[in-house]
């Protein structure tokens, strides 16, 4: 099986001749997106694969429950990975289609989320993104992440799997600031210009 990177994640320590979506830093070479490594004797490159979500241990994601089992429900988080949440972690039943935050306890040797801390909404939408986008979206110590609440005055939680969960708030301003931030991403100052973005449309998105 071919490993799977992220953004800034080590590729290769040799020196090898760069082939696509990496970069070298220090001598060693590191994948610029969400991929799989082809990872050669004489050449280094990664294969990206927009919209997959590849789960870490402590992730935040937004899930929807696609089944009831014995023992819990498995849970659809955007990815190749299946994912279950225990009876044990909830305190109330769920039906198929609820949408609920959890965090990645752990990925077993079966490629499996074990998810814990589970969060249970009622109401609000579910808005999906590129999950390589997603730290555009929250921003560093939540930066960006905190622009588009105030901007908008949206409740809304961003998953590490490319959806966010929203409630209340100009919901399509806030849809348009999303737009802006994935077409904008490569982009350097974002959020000062969402920041103006957001201020310059607030009054010109009328709330539905």
């Amino acid at each position: 099986m071919k490993k799977i990177v992220v953004p800034g994640e080590l590729v290769s320590v040799e020196r090898k001749r760069l082939g696509s979506n990496v970069y070298v830093q220090e001598g060693k070479i590191y994948s610029e997106c969400l991929g799989l490594v082809e990872d050669a004797s004489s050449s280094a490159s990664v294969v990206c694969l927009k919209g997959m979500y590849v789960p870490r241990d402590g992730d935040l994601i937004i899930g929807i429950v696609k089944s009831e089992k014995f023992a819990g429900y498995l849970i659809d988080v955007n990815s190749i990975y299946s994912s279950f949440i225990s009876k044990k972690e909830l305190n109330e039943m769920l039906k198929p289609g609820t949408v609920v935050s959890a965090k990645v306890m752990e990925v077993n040797e079966m490629k499996e989320l074990v998810l814990g801390s589970p969060r249970v909404f009622f109401g609000g939408e579910v808005i999906d993104v590129s999950p390589v986008k997603v730290p555009r979206l929250i921003g560093r110590d939540a930066s960006m992440l905190n622009v588009l609440k105030q901007g908008t005055g949206c409740n809304l939680i961003i998953g590490k799997n490319g959806r966010i969960w929203v409630k209340g708030g100009n919901i399509p301003l806030l849809l348009n600031a999303i737009q802006k931030i994935e077409d904008e991403a490569h982009l350097s100052n974002l959020t000062n210009k969402i920041t103006a973005f957001l201020a310059e449309h607030k009054d010109k998105v009328k709330l539905e």
